[in-house]
């Protein structure tokens, strides 16, 4: 294994020795690393200092550790520009076709540029972390918690690897620095509300919560680094140019692959829709698994966050209780066209996210609807209604169309975001993409739009009826 990533490790020391040569790159790392945790300091003496007056020490509790993950992160959003500038730069520069005529594989040039860049930027974390831990013991005496420790040094080195890793994916792609920077927003943004979320979890003090978090970032750190591997092409990079925006061009390519020119509705499904299904049953064993598994998470959630008693008892349960929804008649066709709406907002919201997270976020909002019915299951039990009694009253009167939809729609999904993490010879991320989208539409108005109107039709007129009969008084 160190015999074959020898040759790369000689491209990652040749890169690391250029970049601390410059005194442009290292002298605003370090100002930045020291100074940073300073400020930190300072604010984390003042906010102690603030909230104890008032007998909320566990406020200055909280807000530390967030102020030391803040630290290990702010290094990485700055250095990051090191990695957007890895090829691209390079390429402006007219310094990469000597490395580029190398001897050495695609893998080996990329992995090493890769560990190159992802080097300064966690050093500089690392030891900005350092001069903050150090700062805050002597002011206050504040010491973490080994586990949170552990916790927030990990979190740091995933997020790491997975901005970095984004940037050198879009410095192979990139045809210009400029363009590189502004394709920069796609990581530096989702990375940020990531933040946010990661800072509520500490103010609650769940810590536990950031393991999930770790081992999600990881996983998508592996995706991003398979998908440039897979990607990256030095011939392909040389030639490239300008990328035109060409939508005409783009919508006949996806015209074609969604169409196949079949002549007729019935070859089209016969050629390119049932054909497409059958290709999403591996994919579909996936989402079905995490489909399950996110019943089993709403029935967790109901042990921590039960409903009153009042809203669990059906005993005077009446057909009216599902006429209305604020304004909307819902038991008219009317209704039918609102749920029906909001059901494909959702499927197109989940291909929406997830094509900016490789089918992951995408599949959360699948999974979201069988958290809420392994949660409501969970709760009614509690009320002594059965699941399997909830499930026939509530579910699967149009749960037996629905489900399967929302199964097809999240296999399309991840089946998207397998085949742009795959190798491609020939195909950029971007033809790769549209073609998996077009195989998705096959899916989506083939079947899933159809199941899902059907699915509309059974739960404003069938549903209602159903549970009143099996749990009304």
């Amino acid at each position: 294994m160190l015999e074959n990533l020898r040759p790369a490790l000689i491209i990652t020391r040749r890169e690391i020795r250029d970049q601390f040569r410059d005194w442009r790159i290292v002298i605003p790392i370090l100002v930045l690393t020291l100074v940073f945790p300073a400020i930190m300091n300072f604010t984390a003496r003042r906010a102690t200092e603030f909230v104890g007056r008032f007998g909320a020490e566990v406020i200055g509790d909280r807000l530390i550790p967030f102020l030391l993950m803040v630290v290990g992160f702010f290094p990485i959003s700055i250095s990051m520009v090191i990695a957007l500038e890895s090829f691209v730069g390079e390429k402006e520069r007219r310094s990469i076709e000597p490395l580029l005529a190398s001897p050495l594989t695609d893998w080996h040039l990329y992995l090493g540029k890769l560990l190159a860049v992802v080097f300064p930027p966690l050093a500089a974390s690392y030891l900005g972390i350092g001069v903050y831990l150090f700062g805050v013991y002597r002011q206050i005496g504040w010491t973490p918690e080994p586990v949170l420790m552990i916790q927030i040094l990990l979190l740091t080195f995933v997020q790491a690897l997975v901005m970095v890793a984004g940037a050198v994916v879009i410095s192979t792609q990139a045809t210009s620095v400029r363009a590189a920077n502004l394709l920069a927003s796609f990581i530096i943004i989702p990375m940020a509300f990531l933040i946010q979320g990661e800072s509520m979890v500490m103010f609650w003090g769940q810590y536990d919560a950031l393991w999930p978090v770790v081992f999600g970032l990881a996983v998508l750190a592996a995706v991003l680094v398979r998908t440039g591997i897979s990607h990256f092409n030095r011939e392909e990079m040389l030639g490239r140019e300008l990328d035109a925006l060409n939508l005409k061009g783009a919508w006949i390519s996806f015209r074609n692959a969604f169409t196949g020119e079949a002549p007729s509705i019935r070859e089209w499904y016969r050629l390119q829709a049932f054909p497409a299904v059958k290709r999403l049953r591996n994919p579909a064993l996936l989402t079905g698994l995490l489909m399950a598994a996110a019943v089993w998470i709403g029935v967790d959630l109901a042990a921590d966050f039960p409903l009153p008693a009042t809203l669990l008892d059906v005993s005077n349960l009446r057909l009216e209780t599902f006429s209305r929804l604020g304004n909307i008649s819902l038991m008219s066709p009317s209704g039918v066209l609102v749920i029906w709406l909001h059901n494909l907002r959702v499927v197109l919201l989940a291909l929406l996210l997830g094509a900016f997270s490789f089918s992951v976020f995408g599949l959360l909002i699948v999974m979201l609807p069988l958290v809420l019915v392994g949660y409501f299951a969970a709760a009614f039990a509690g009320a002594g209604i059965s699941p399997g009694l909830f499930a026939a009253a509530f579910v699967l009167p149009h749960g037996i169309l629905e489900i399967p939809a929302l199964l097809l729609a999240g296999a399309g999904i991840l089946q998207i975001g397998a085949r742009i993490v795959a190798p491609s010879q020939g195909r950029s991320i971007g033809e790769v993409f549209l073609q998996s989208l077009a195989e998705w539409c096959r899916v989506l108005v083939g079947f899933v739009v159809p199941l899902l109107l059907a699915a509309a039709v059974l739960e404003v007129f069938v549903t209602p009826n159903v549970a009143v009969r099996l749990l009304g008084g």
